[in-house]
């Protein structure tokens, strides 16, 4: 049964990707509004299809803490989930992710139309100091930026070091940080069959405020994502153990 559903799935995200990314492209070069709604519905459409499927929901916990004016929402990353969220959590995020993807046909096409920020990472600090110039543009137009600190998934209960693109972004454009806990990891699991049925906990803690010394605001983040994640994992595999 868990392989057919994860098949429906797929079969299902292949169609709805295929349909919306063509209906949109010819409006790639010339509406950027057009293309960032194109990009909800997909998300949403994806979400709701994922459950359907794959029984696999969310809960968002902690909306209270989203700043009215742009912050950084810094991330845990467990699993391709919280990228596709990310659309529906915050409203036209500028999200940190590799040039890499640009580079994929009709998905790097609506990446770079959107206006995410690409880095080259093995541009060493001439990539640090790209990703600040475009995180500087999309907070000057209102837009929320999202990074994973970690810079690639980890396993469930990994605890990866934090790479210090988000301390750069947290001292150079002094607005909040906001560390983000999830488990994810336990419901999404890698290769084309690995989901599963289950509720995935986001948890927006509050922000870190700017003008901290930035060593000092990075260890708050860590600790407090690690630990509220740890605890979301633990609430997760209960639940899991209970059924």
């Amino acid at each position: 049964m868990r392989v057919f559903r994860n098949t429906a799935f797929v079969l299902g995200w292949i169609i709805l990707t295929l349909v919306l990314g063509l209906l949109g492209l010819p409006f790639l070069p010339f509406s950027r509004p057009i293309t960032v709604k194109i990009s909800w519905v997909w998300t949403k459409a994806t979400l709701i299809w994922l459950k359907l499927t794959t029984g696999i929901s969310v809960e968002v916990r902690g909306r209270e803490h989203i700043p009215i004016e742009p912050a950084i929402f810094a991330l845990k990353h467990q699993a391709a989930f919280e990228t596709l969220l990310l659309n529906q959590l915050l409203r036209d995020p500028a999200v940190v992710l590799k040039r890499e993807l640009l580079r994929i046909p009709v998905f790097g096409w609506y990446l770079r139309a959107v206006g995410m920020i690409a880095i080259e990472r093995s541009a060493g600090a001439g990539a640090m100091k790209s990703m600040v110039t475009q995180a500087r543009q999309a907070v000057a137009s209102g837009r929320p930026i999202a990074i994973f600190p970690e810079g690639t998934r980890g396993a469930v209960g990994a605890r990866l070091p934090y790479h210090p693109g988000v301390a750069a972004l947290y001292s150079q454009l002094a607005i909040p940080l906001v560390p983000v806990a999830l488990n994810s990891g336990l419901y999404w699991g890698p290769g084309l069959f690995g989901k599963r049925a289950g509720r995935v906990i986001i948890d927006i803690l509050p922000p870190i405020p700017p003008g901290l010394e930035r060593r000092s605001a990075i260890q708050q983040l860590e600790a407090r994502i690690e630990e509220q994640t740890t605890r979301l994992i633990a609430e997760g595999q209960e639940k899991c153990t209970a059924q």
